[in-house]
């Protein structure tokens, strides 16, 4: 067996076991967690050179964003301002990685980093029964 493939494998079925066991508040932070990944993965695909790979990644981070803008839920806050100032900061974020797809920017790819980053730092700090 190809150790590789028995690891991808594992992983797999490692992170399907983590998604049915995670509460709602942890499923947001791993939601945050791969777009950072994926970030991270895509300025490492981009200084090798690897274009194709980069765009998958930034793709894949993207798609991420958008899970997070669908799992604003408008009946669950009095705050419906604050809850339009994420949405529009997640659109901004999938835009700019777009930007950066399009450029082979890796400044553009920081920066959203950094807002997530920020956002991901304050919901971190939310208790999740507070949710």
């Amino acid at each position: 067996m190809n150790p590789m493939r028995a690891l991808r494998q594992y992983q797999k079925v490692n992170s399907h076991a983590q998604i049915s066991e995670a509460s709602p508040h942890r499923l947001i932070q791993m939601l945050m967690e791969g777009g950072l990944e994926r970030m991270a993965q895509a300025k490492g695909a981009l200084s090798r050179g690897d274009i194709p790979q980069k765009a998958l990644l930034l793709t894949k981070a993207v798609d991420i964003i958008g899970g997070l803008r669908q799992g604003l839920d408008a009946d669950k806050t009095d705050d419906k301002a604050a809850l339009q100032q994420l949405d529009d900061l997640y659109e901004y974020m999938a835009v700019r990685l777009t930007q950066a797809n399009i450029k082979n920017d890796p400044e553009i790819i920081d920066e959203v980093a950094r807002l997530l980053i920020t956002v991901k730092s304050g919901w971190d700090e939310i208790a999740p029964q507070s949710i």
